[in-house]
């Protein structure tokens, strides 16, 4: 097996900022005070960062704040200059990572368009050539005359990602920034991101989306405190972000094996499959319904409780998931010492393989109270034709016409 050709090589990359405690704020402080020098603070946002991504790949980059991940992306741009180590890039690389950056707000979009085409690597004809689709994807037909000054945040991000995607360049930058758009165009950015990624584009994604990262990334990497965490599957990664993410900075997770559960205030007990009269079992057939059972008890008050469950194949693909939240429940805060019994009801139409149950308790929208990683797992048997991961409700019908010129059949 070939393989492929490296589009972006990180080698021993550190970058440290140089913050200083405090500031001379006055001309005349200066002037009094030319010599003094001023203490400061290194922070070191890179530590000996390395690692590939091939030609082609959709490479994913996950952290929390703080971690690293934007400092990276602007060392590949070229924004920053590295302390120590070295970036190659193979081929044009377009940056998208920062709402306006390249862009001049008195300017209007046809000139914004051009200019930064050109700086991109595009002939000011081809930038112009280019404006009618660029100006479609983002769908601003309207606004062609106002100012970027005059655009909202959205506005200008649907500008800047559908410039970017009609660039058509080897390497694309993209950061969180795509979290400003407006739902439906992230619905036509993440279509964008299947037809780049088909092409055969190389895509760097930061993101604290970790669906996006299971979604679209072939790789995946994991930056903590400025150093590389984890590198490889995207569901493993996303896995181990998320127990870092609500570890608290625990750095024993970071180098755990496989996600640790998560306990904080509440505890996640028994989780199993029944059948409807209530017997455990550990296989269901296919279309025969299907019963998620799990105990939980509240160690200390928990205010705002959302409990969730996830069901994922063995590859770690979230195929359902459902929440209180979501189903428009809003719970009680839980008390210490209360024990609740969830039972979630469902009709199987899965696939026959091995599934597993994720069960999770969130403390408002952010924070997880308790989690369980695989808490159970059961297998689907059966034989039923179905092409697909699910089976869904769906008529199929054809309707067929005779050709009215076709001769009459010969009695």
């Amino acid at each position: 097996m070939n393989e492929r050709a490296t589009a972006v090589g990180v080698a021993g990359v550190s970058k440290t900022f140089r913050i200083p405690r405090q500031h001379l704020m006055s001309f005349k402080e200066r002037a009094m005070h030319p010599f003094r020098r001023v203490a400061v603070t290194d922070l070191h946002a890179l530590k000996d960062v390395s690692f590939d991504i091939e030609q082609g790949e959709f490479f994913g980059i996950a952290g929390r704040n703080g971690s690293g991940k934007s400092t990276l992306l602007k060392c590949m741009a070229g924004v920053y200059r590295v302390d120590r180590g070295a970036i190659t890039v193979a081929g044009r690389l377009v940056p998208f990572i920062e709402l306006g950056v390249g862009f001049n707000q008195e300017m209007t979009a046809l000139d914004n368009v051009v200019i930064n085409g050109v700086m991109m690597g595009l002939s000011p004809r081809e930038a112009q050539r280019r404006f009618d689709a660029v100006v479609e994807f983002a769908e601003l037909d309207d606004f062609l005359d106002l100012k970027l000054k005059n655009y909202s945040s959205g506005m200008q991000v649907r500008l800047a990602f559908s410039l970017m995607v009609h660039a058509d360049a080897d390497v694309l930058l993209i950061d969180e920034v795509l979290a400003v758009g407006d739902a439906a165009f992230q619905q036509k950015c993440f279509d964008a991101f299947h037809d780049l990624r088909d092409r055969g584009k190389t895509v760097v994604l930061v993101t604290h989306d970790m669906q996006m990262i299971e979604r679209f990334c072939q790789r995946a990497m994991l930056l903590h405190r400025g150093a590389v965490a984890d590198i490889g599957d995207p569901g493993s990664v996303a896995r181990r972000y998320l127990e870092l993410n609500f570890e608290e900075d625990d750095e024993a997770s970071v180098t755990a094996g496989r996600p640790e559960d998560v306990s904080h205030g509440v505890a996640i007990g028994d989780v199993w499959i029944e059948r409807p009269d209530g017997r455990r079992v550990d296989s269901v057939g296919q279309g025969d319904p299907l019963v998620i059972r799990a105990e939980i008890e509240a160690l200390q008050r928990i205010d705002d409780p959302e409990i969730g469950v996830t069901i994922n194949d063995e590859a770690g693909t979230v195929v359902f998931g459902t929440a209180t939240r979501e189903l428009g429940r809003e719970e009680q805060p839980f008390e210490p010492g209360e024990r609740i019994s969830l039972r979630l009801a469902l009709r199987n139409d899965l696939k026959p393989a091995r599934y597993y149950v994720d069960c999770g308790v969130h403390e408002g929208v952010h924070r997880v109270a308790a989690f369980r990683y695989r808490a159970s797992d059961f297998l689907v048997f059966g034989n039923r034709a179905q092409l697909g991961l699910v089976a869904l409700d769906h008529t199929f019908e054809l309707e067929r016409r005779r050709n009215r010129t076709e001769a009459a059949t010969p009695s």
